[in-house]
């Protein structure tokens, strides 16, 4: 039953990406926007979605998480169709970017450091744009439960984005210390919930979060570089990159994964509905 629903949305999904092909990227954000809309309040994470925000801004209303979870769904639809354009986008100059020096500096030192971040809007064109600086970049990524669009994905990400794409779990973890050895920065996402994590507080919340970056700052004294990425309208994205952190010897794993965690925080803040809300964080 499971391989019939896989394929089924498979079947559904590469249908899309044809009439996507067909009206082009800008139609095609704008159709996938509205449909995302659509769908989205008919599926369990849309509930997800307003306990989410309900934890995380307690004084909002009922029409602000509305208002938020809509914008989510738009842009989350924007980002399903720019995956069958990603090399127009990867050549556009549509993506405007704070602090490249920084980029340029830890390109020209060869020191690879962590590069942190969350599910923001199109969160692929971060490892993207780090990558294209001419950064060695190893990417994490979750493989898709849909073993039939999973390889799509993978050959994707790995021709336009990131050549290095590092599988998340055990044996991904020690493909990432042997590529950091080897000189390659890691890229991740930092806001999903992970089994293999520790449970410290987001939002005043705990939240099981990965201690990944913690470990290497600890075993490495990996500098820690966080980066964002926002929509600013339908073709346009600012992105920003943070001055790299050094944190002390006498820092923890659990004191480092806190203070990410607020750093996430704060990138959240600034534009909630930049963030997709989807994932059951605070399970």
């Amino acid at each position: 039953m499971t391989y019939l629903k896989y394929f089924f949305q498979f079947i559904v999904i590469l249908f899309f990406f044809l009439i996507f092909k067909i009206i082009g990227l800008k139609l095609s954000r704008l159709l996938s926007g509205k449909i995302f809309i659509l769908i989205g309040s008919l599926f369990r994470s849309d509930r997800i979605c307003h306990k989410n925000l309900t934890n995380a801004f307690p004084d909002y209303n009922l029409e602000q998480r509305k208002k938020i979870i809509k914008k989510m769904w738009f842009n989350y639809g924007c980002i399903f169709a720019e995956y069958i354009f990603i090399k127009n986008i990867k050549n556009s100059e549509n993506i405007i970017v704070e602090d490249q020096n920084i980029l340029e500096k830890l390109k020209e030192s060869s020191e690879p450091v962590i590069f942190i971040s969350g599910h923001f809007n199109n969160f692929e064109l971060m490892a993207m744009h780090i990558n294209n600086s001419g950064i060695n970049l190893s990417a994490v990524y979750r493989p898709l439960n849909n073993m039939f669009l999973n390889p799509i994905m993978e050959k994707i990400r790995k021709k336009y984005i990131c050549k290095k794409q590092v599988k998340k779990g055990i044996s991904g973890t020690k493909e990432l210390l042997k590529n950091f050895r080897n000189g390659s920065s890691v890229a991740l996402m930092i806001d999903q919930r992970v089994s293999e994590g520790i449970k410290v507080k987001l939002f005043g919340q705990k939240a099981s979060t990965t201690t990944i970056p913690a470990q290497f700052v600890k075993k490495f004294k990996a500098k820690i570089v966080p980066i964002y990425i926002e929509r600013e309208n339908l073709n346009k994205f600012k992105l920003r990159i943070y001055d790299p952190i050094n944190f002390n010897e006498n820092e923890t794993i659990e004191t480092i994964t806190i203070k990410l965690n607020e750093i996430l925080e704060k990138m959240i803040i600034n534009n909630p509905s930049q963030w997709i809300w989807t994932h059951n964080r605070w399970k």
